[in-house]
């Protein structure tokens, strides 16, 4: 635990803030050390895969718990929208490292840039009245375009290793991404536990959250915001092009089999974490990419629950949850 420690504080100015963190990363460490002599289990050997786990863990929580919101408010594909300007953001991060010769972590970058993108999306749609769709596709082509073109100017091989980003990788988790994750994580948990209420109450009538008091413009905000860092903590081994999947397949395939928002919420996040640990532990022995492994397992638990919504609904069980549909006593919210 002291040597990841001592690795951990050198090379990033950030170190030292994230020392706490790394010294938790260490305990985890040991933990699932004992744990693999305990169990045999190869993949639990490496620290690498240590790291990966709990990113992994931290994204099943993250992801559906955001996630659940954006589908019943029908922006799902928001997520498409900010993993591609996170990934602009990466490229920001990797240019500015290779012409000013700094130590920046991309995944900082990526953060700014993906709340940047997430603003201007609410902020379109609110200047112009256009849809969110269309606000998200303009600002979806533009981050992609940014990444694209800062990566073909290769400043000091900028292209290399960009894959990692567009796919993700479990390796490449290091200890200080996997700080910063946890930092996000935190925001992200404790920001919906704190407003819960008021997004739910945005989420089924923005007219009558306004109506009742509620900053509406200033909770969706909020909600595109948290998208933004649940985008780009997962794309550390989800990649760019498959984060926005963990968005949506728990949650669609929660609503399946749920009877109530708080339901679908819980289940979501239990399908979520159950997909990650699979794909993760599929990846590590079939050598695959983690990403794309994690999302077929999501796909395969979501045929499973709308087999068994089915089955449900032919014993003559509750009718599951309609996605996009929330009941109003789910809603009731005060303004104070």
């Amino acid at each position: 635990m002291t040597g990841l420690l001592a690795v951990a504080l050198q090379g990033s100015p950030l170190d030292p803030v994230f020392a706490p963190l790394y010294w938790l990363l260490g305990i985890w460490s040991e933990l699932l050390f004992w744990l693999a002599g305990t169990t045999g289990l190869e993949l639990l050997q490496y620290r690498f895969m240590h790291r990966a786990i709990i990113v992994g863990l931290c994204i099943g929580v993250m992801a559906p718990l955001i996630g659940t919101f954006l589908v019943h408010r029908q922006l799902a594909l928001i997520g498409d929208a900010l993993a591609h300007t996170a990934f602009a953001g990466v490229a920001v991060g990797l240019f500015i490292n290779a012409v000013l010769e700094l130590n920046v972590s991309p995944y900082l970058t990526a953060v700014v840039v993906a709340m940047i993108a997430a603003l201007l999306i609410e902020l379109i749609s609110e200047a112009t009245d256009a849809y969110n769709d269309v606000s998200m596709a303009i600002v979806l082509s533009t981050g992609f375009a940014l990444g694209s073109t800062l990566i073909s100017i290769n400043a000091g091989g900028l292209a290399v290793g960009v894959n990692q980003f567009l796919f993700g990788n479990l390796s490449t988790v290091s200890a200080e991404n996997a700080a910063i994750l946890l930092v996000l994580f935190g925001i992200i948990v404790g920001t919906v536990a704190l407003t819960r209420n008021q997004l739910l109450y945005v989420t089924f009538d923005e007219t009558a959250a306004a109506v009742s008091g509620l900053s509406v413009s200033w909770y969706n905000r909020i909600m595109v915001m948290l998208t933004a860092l649940v985008v780009v903590g997962a794309m550390q081994i989800m990649g760019v092009i498959l984060v926005a999947a963990m968005l949506v397949v728990p949650v669609a395939g929660a609503a399946q089999v749920s009877r109530s928002f708080s339901e679908s919420l819980l289940v979501s996040v239990v399908l979520a974490e159950l997909a990650v640990l699979l794909g993760i532990g599929v990846a590590y022995y079939g050598e695959a990419t983690a990403g794309g492994v994690i999302v077929l397992v999501a796909v395969a638990i979501y045929v499973v629950t709308v087999a068994l919504g089915k089955v449900l609904g032919s014993l003559g069980e509750d009718t599951p949850l309609e996605v996009g549909s929330i009941t109003a006593e789910e809603a009731e919210v005060h303004s104070d």
